[in-house]
């Protein structure tokens, strides 16, 4: 009935579509599993992508030849460019979209993907015989042979929701949990843990009254995502508004806590700390007074309305209550209730950098059950896994992203190299090379090793290298171009920035915090002229370029500095436990992450630099 697949990818959520597309896209034999096929690629929770450093690994995953900044750019109704008021490093896409139409674009992409099957049903087991992995088992005990495994279940490993004192399995609202995987993974000597999540009420659009909430328009001039010509930028967008509680409100919810499953000890997994619910908020934050509430349309044409910052899992009537004391919800009716969800994780200290597990090769595992929270993480997850499980069946080295690559490779270092014990979120903090790793030049950076791999297209590597070279010839020619004080003064003046005395290049001017390229648009028709010959992608890339020079030339010789300890192998076999002069923490931690490079080891909470000395010492022997 089935063939044997290159590629088995359990899950089609974020980052089992990404992982499937990736892997066809590469030549792999792909069957994707999933018990619903009406629900492939569901934005469970908010209907949004991107926001602050996740816009960037949006942008990272199309830059790579992933799709995510495909769909998220046909199904988007709105678009805003974040902390445009800071530096570029900080600058991050975020898109409001259509939840239906995403999850129909997903399926579509899919669809239209040579080498991608489809089966659905539960997977509840794997198939390994003397110790090697050879495909999975369905619920209905159907075996079906694979050369890999993606394992990117969400929160359906035992899911269970939990609304006030009404618990059921689960792992979405309306669908079942998944049993089995964690039991037998659990026996093969995997650790595991538990988990939380948790969504707001969703409400009728209609029953609300805007007038007392305040507008949030999209950008004038929205941008997309991905940098391919196959989409394009919004025309018109739709409107979400901001509201937010107040005492009576947060009395209200109080009312509940002693029905609340978080307070009383019923949910034992850790939530994410930086989207707490709005019992937590009011609860770590007694001395706030109110707090913010987005209320987002969950499309182009229906009535459903996301109230982001409410997620809740006190009963139905107390979230009703105090859904309607927020000012415009006096008369809300309520479509569903928020509610959480525990589920089961795997603490990713148990993979290798490819994302495949260290105790069973050709296994990997992507998205939440690695511990991280947001379709963003869990995407960029699923696009590594599809593309390493591919290149192991090509019998091809694995991809790595290093953390100066790209926010993917920050993020799963971090999750290799430090674990972690509450859902993970990323942050532009978490990347220390953040202004090289900047939304506008991701394609600059990754495209080409997309390319490589055979997963980025010809006509996305020509229109890189196009822009490459058209930046460069720009910042070129403003370095030769010299402006006289009595073309620019009018402009300088009107613009508050100090006047000049002899001729400037434009470059040294652009260098001035106050002076864009855009505002010299309006100094001189001559520089204008010229500059119209540039896309905006082109003039903003140039402009960051000069603006940012020094400090993006201080962190590529820091990366190059660091770069000899990541180019150290450390051989996957090598016994650190025989090495007695290692601390007993060092060995440990060693031991258990085994790390492919010194610069890896280097990062693991626990190994001193004494300990990184004396491994030295022995590869050195």
């Amino acid at each position: 009935m089935f063939p044997i697949y290159d590629v088995i990818v359990v899950g089609a959520g974020h980052a089992g579509c990404e992982a499937a597309h990736a892997a066809a896209a590469m030549g792999s034999k792909v069957l994707l599993c999933t018990m619903n096929m009406n629900t492939i690629a569901q934005m469970s929770c908010n209907p949004a992508m991107g926001g602050v450093a996740k816009g960037q690994i949006v942008r990272e995953i199309d830059a790579l030849g992933g799709m995510s900044g495909i769909i998220s750019d046909k199904s988007m109704i709105q678009f805003r460019m974040l902390n445009r008021s800071k530096g570029p490093a900080m600058w991050s896409p975020r898109s409001q979209n259509d939840r239906m139409k995403f999850a129909e674009e997903w399926r579509l992409a899919l669809e239209r993907t040579p080498n991608v099957d489809f089966w659905q049903e539960m997977i509840t087991g794997l198939l390994v015989k003397k110790g090697q992995l050879k495909g999975v088992r369905t619920g209905i005990g159907i075996e079906i042979q694979g050369k890999s495994v993606v394992l990117t279940n969400g929160t359906f490993l035992n899911g269970q929701i939990h609304i006030g004192e009404k618990q059921f399995g689960g792992g979405r609202t309306g669908e079942a949990a998944a049993k089995g995987i964690t039991e037998q993974l659990v026996e093969l000597g995997f650790e595991s843990g538990r988990m939380k999540t948790g969504t707001p009420p969703r409400v009728d659009g209609r029953s609300l009254d805007y007038s007392k909430m305040e507008v949030q328009h999209g950008d004038e001039t929205p941008e997309k995502f991905s940098y391919s010509d196959s989409t394009s930028s919004l025309k018109e967008q739709r409107t979400c508004w901001i509201t937010y509680t107040n005492k009576e409100v947060h009395t209200s919810l109080e009312e509940g806590f002693d029905r609340s499953p978080m307070f009383n000890g019923r949910i034992k997994g850790l939530g994410p700390r930086y989207c707490p619910s709005i019992e937590d908020k009011i609860n770590r934050f007694a001395e706030r007074e109110r707090h913010q509430i987005f209320v987002e349309p969950e499309g182009w044409n229906t009535v459903e309305m996301y109230i982001n910052g409410f997620s809740t899992s006190l009963p139905e009537d107390v979230q009703y209550k105090a859904l309607r004391k927020i000012a415009g919800f006096e008369n809300a009716k309520m479509f569903r209730p928020g509610y959480a969800i525990e589920y089961d994780f795997f603490p990713p200290t148990q993979l290798k950098l490819s994302l495949e597990t260290q105790l069973m090769e050709n296994l990997y595992f992507a998205g939440q059950i690695n511990g991280t929270t947001g379709y963003e993480e869990a995407a960029s997850q699923g696009l590594v896994a599809g593309i390493n499980a591919s290149l192991k069946t090509q019998e091809k080295d694995p991809f790595l992203l290093k953390r100066s690559d790209a926010y993917i490779g920050v993020l799963i270092d971090d999750l290799i190299n430090k674990g972690t014990e509450e859902p993970y979120r990323m942050f532009t903090s978490r990347a220390e090379f953040r202004l090289l790793l900047r939304q506008d030049n991701a394609d600059l950076r990754l495209t080409q090793k997309g390319y490589d791999i055979g997963l980025a297209s010809d006509e996305r590597l020509q229109k890189m290298s196009t822009k490459k070279e058209q930046t460069a010839k720009l910042i070129n020619d403003l370095k030769q171009k010299k402006l006289s004080p009595e073309h620019i003064n009018p402009g300088l003046e009107q613009s508050g920035s100090a006047l000049i005395k002899e001729k400037i290049s434009v470059e040294k001017l652009l260098k001035r915090p106050q002076i864009s390229l855009q505002q010299m648009k309006g100094f001189n028709p001559e520089i204008s002229e010229y500059l119209s010959n540039y896309s905006n992608e082109v003039l903003e890339q140039a402009e960051v370029q000069i603006k940012y020079d020094s400090y993006i030339e201080k962190e590529q010789q820091m990366v190059e500095k660091l770069s000899s300890m990541e180019n150290f192998k450390i051989p996957s076999k090598f016994d650190y436990i025989s090495i007695p002069a290692l601390s007993a923490e060092g060995k440990q931690k060693l031991n258990k992450i085994r790390p492919e490079t010194m610069g890896q080891a280097a990062r693991i909470s626990g190994v001193t630099p004494a300990d990184l000395s004396i491994i030295t010492v022995y590869l050195g022997r």
